[in-house]
């Protein structure tokens, strides 16, 4: 029976099977700077899979603009991306996204900031990375000044759409022109790794695995 499921459904399926390790390793591979670093979950349990909704922050003007009205427009599925230039000095999200977010299906959140309400997030089970909390709101020290838009996050460029896939070591970001081949590549990586365990399991020493396998060659980049 044929599949019609749509290719970026297809690859958000296989980004779901695969560590960040694994896709990390196969961004060096194509040398593309899509690990968000610094950004780390607020509960390694959480995991998430799904495409970028951006926004970026800046500076609250007179009078502030808001910080968050965005949220109803955000697609069932999608991981919420928000650019706060990396301020910990203000929150853009607390426990209201939070609820509104889990109650409409989203896939989380990545923030290169702050968030607050931690406890909801945990209690609630919805995924949040972020570059730190605090309890001090962003409410008339920031505002959201572009929607859908390319951002910053821990140094890498996300544009609206692009793959996010985060776990208990962080987040990164996936570029829509190249996800195919990063797939590919982290499959490839990870299926050499699962032998070179199942290798050392039937009684081979890790370097004569590490060797035949090729280990030391996998991160090595390629054209």
């Amino acid at each position: 029976m044929a599949d019609h499921t749509p290719p970026e459904d297809r690859n958000l399926q296989r980004a779901s099977k695969l560590d960040t390790t694994s896709l990390s390793d196969a961004l060096d591979r194509l040398g593309i700077a899509g690990q968000c670093l610094d950004i780390k979950p607020l509960d390694h349990r959480f995991r998430l899979t799904g495409r970028a909704f951006t926004v970026l922050y800046g500076p609250a003007g007179t009078p502030p603009g808001t910080v968050g009205d965005y949220i109803d427009d955000v697609p069932v599925g999608s991981v919420v991306v928000l650019d706060n230039g990396g301020r910990e000095n203000a929150t853009v999200w607390g426990d209201i996204l939070t609820w509104v977010a889990c109650r409409r299906g989203l896939a989380g959140t990545v923030i290169d900031g702050a968030c607050r309400d931690t406890h909801v997030s945990r209690e609630l089970a919805y995924p949040i990375f972020s570059r730190s909390y605090s309890m001090r709101t962003g409410k008339d020290r920031v505002q959201a000044d572009a929607i859908n838009g390319p951002v910053n996050i821990g140094d890498a460029r996300v544009d609206p759409g692009d793959l996010l896939r985060g776990d208990a070591d962080g987040v990164l970001a996936i570029p829509r022109a190249h996800e195919d081949a990063v797939l590919a590549a982290a499959e490839e990586i990870d299926a050499i790794e699962q032998q070179i365990r199942a290798a050392v399991n039937d009684g081979r020493t890790l370097a004569d695995a590490r060797r035949q396998l090729g280990y030391h060659q996998l991160q090595n980049r390629r054209k």
